[in-house]
């Protein structure tokens, strides 16, 4: 335990500071004004420092659990009763304030710095990919919450007490004081995150930084204010803790790309060709090579496998070409098989596709197994990509221009693509149909998640269209048809992906274009049975999903 030192002798006191001891004035080698500055810079680092330690502990359990509502939930809710619990905690460390501070620093920097490191090993190496099995991922995101919030809230009461005992003011201005430093950190932590800590270094690598910001300061802040307020082996204790600390740190951060390439092989097995993060989400293509069948990995998920990804697009594509296709709208699917099957349909003159990340298209265009899977479809001169969201796109489009949108989107249970399957977003799909034009949607597996997929269907009808829900099974070994195609053991239960063709108007016929190539894996009367499978697990008068009232 790092030790008080008993108050100087007052013949030694500095001309800025009288003797120490708890409540007394501090010894401080400047002025107090600026002692009392660098004390509240030092609370606006360590509050920047929590924060962000907070939006790593959110975004990381997004990426790796799912669900980012939840994830963000737990997190805060979490950590912001544990730091009740460790203010109160922090009251029994007032009379060794200083001590406590360099402690409480040193090992908040080391628990916030290596947390996004831990919670990737265990996902990575306990095979926990989320839902119901992620109870490993789950407690030790609980874990750090709890641990990163008991420290961030003994903060404030040790600061309290540093601060008085350079100046000494009324409680309400020296709360006022200790708040705003708090506040603007808060902002400072908050905007740093996602725009220059995760875009420049990573989630791994802006954690360990993160940490060996927190460590300094913290160190500093002690050692260089308040260094006579600890006894000489205190302050060599505190020194080796926090030379440690960065260490730890450093070595981390040195290792960390052999770390993340070693935890990616876990992940994604030793078959991983391209991994790239892009302004939007980490892409992995494993496979397309020496036989091995390709697949494409977006933030973790399985969206692409050759093995079953010809029966996925086109029981997607070719029911809603069955009529009218000269313009073609497709949103997502910038892997571009959806392309791919809708250009094998004579009398298309234009096809649009609305991607929110062009690292995909990219890939799609120049990665030799996926454009070769996509049939070079972007070489199409026929094909116009735009980046943009897709909900952003449809408000801009111009009314009643496609015979044909396909939404070829993440599943709807993923909490950030909750608006792409709303009321809303449909009724400004219907509104850029043009007459007798027809809309189809992926809406998740049907007997895996049927609630989810009848509020699609019931989401497509409050929107003033007709429709028709129909599934495919899945078949490709060892995966599922899952949940956004997430990559999962093999389960007994059936799996399948569902659709919903939806028009303005009367219902649009489930059947296929007889002046079309016929499709490899879908017939009319596959199709036909299908539809009447899908038809008996439905969930009647669900009710519509919302943007204030999401309901996957």
């Amino acid at each position: 335990m790092i030790e008080q030192r008993t108050p100087a002798p007052p013949g030694a006191q500095s001309p800025w500071a009288g003797p120490g001891g708890p409540g007394a004035p501090a010894w401080l080698p400047v002025r107090p004004g600026t002692g009392r500055f660098l004390v509240l810079a030092g609370v606006f680092v360590c509050a920047a420092c929590g924060l962000v330690y907070e939006l790593e502990l959110v975004a990381l359990a997004s990426y790796l659990i799912g669900d980012s509502v939840t994830q963000a939930s737990v997190v805060l809710s979490v950590m912001v009763f544990a730091m009740g619990l460790g203010s109160l905690a922090a009251k029994r460390l007032r009379r060794l304030a200083a001590a406590g501070f360099g402690a409480v620093e040193a090992t908040l920097a080391l628990v916030g710095g290596c947390s996004a490191m831990a919670l990737y090993a265990v996902f990575a190496w306990t095979g926990d990919w989320g839902g119901t099995g992620a109870s490993g991922s789950r407690c030790l995101l609980v874990a750090f919450s709890l641990a990163i919030g008991l420290l961030i809230g003994a903060e404030v009461p040790l600061l309290m007490e540093l601060i008085q005992r350079i100046r000494h003011q009324d409680a309400g201005g020296a709360v006022a004081d200790l708040s705003a430093a708090d506040y603007v950190g808060g902002l400072a932590g908050g905007l740093a995150f996602p725009f220059l800590l995760l875009p420049l270094f990573g989630q791994l690598t802006g954690a360990l930084l993160t940490g060996a910001v927190n460590a300094v300061v913290g160190g500093a802040l002690v050692l260089g204010l308040f260094r006579r307020d600890l006894t000489r082996r205190a302050r060599r204790l505190l020194l080796a803790v926090n030379a440690a600390v960065l260490a730890v740190l450093g070595c981390a951060a040195v290792l960390v790309d052999d770390f993340e390439r070693a935890a990616r092989h876990a992940v994604y097995g030793d078959d991983v060709r391209v991994a790239v993060r892009t302004d939007t989400q980490e892409v992995v293509l494993t496979g397309g090579a020496r036989g091995r069948p390709l697949n494409l990995y977006l933030d973790g998920r399985l969206r692409v496998s050759a093995r079953d990804e010809r029966r996925y697009h086109e029981a997607l594509v070719h029911p809603a070409m069955a009529g009218r296709h000269a313009r073609v709208l497709i949103l997502g699917g910038g892997d571009g098989l959806a392309v791919r099957e809708v250009l094998r349909h004579p009398g298309v003159r234009r096809v649009d596709v609305v991607d929110v990340d062009p690292g995909v298209v990219r890939l799609a265009r120049r990665d030799p197994a996926l454009s070769a899977l996509n049939g070079h479809a972007y070489d199409d001169p026929r094909v116009h990509v735009t980046a943009a969201d897709a909900f952003h796109r449809l408000r801009r489009a111009p009314a009643a221009p496609y015979d044909v949108v396909v939404s070829d989107l993440p599943d709807p249970g993923v909490t950030a693509c909750a608006k792409l399957y709303s009321q809303e977003f449909y009724g400004l799909a219907r509104r850029v149909l043009a007459p007798g034009g027809r809309l189809v949607v992926h809406a998740g597996p049907v007997s895996a998640r049927p609630r989810a997929f009848w509020t699609v269907e019931s989401t497509l009808r409050a929107a003033g269209l007709r429709t028709a829900p129909y599934r495919v099974a899945g078949r490709a070994p060892g995966r599922t048809a899952d949940d956004d195609r997430v990559a999962r053991p093999r389960s007994r239960t059936p799996h399948d992906w569902g659709f919903v063709l939806a028009a303005a108007g009367t219902p649009p016929p489930l059947r296929l274009d007889a002046h079309a190539p016929r499709p490899r894996t879908l017939t009319q009367a596959r199709l036909t049975a299908d539809a009447r499978a899908a038809a008996r697990t439905r969930l009647p008068e669900l009710p519509a999903s919302t943007l204030v009232h999401p309901r996957y």
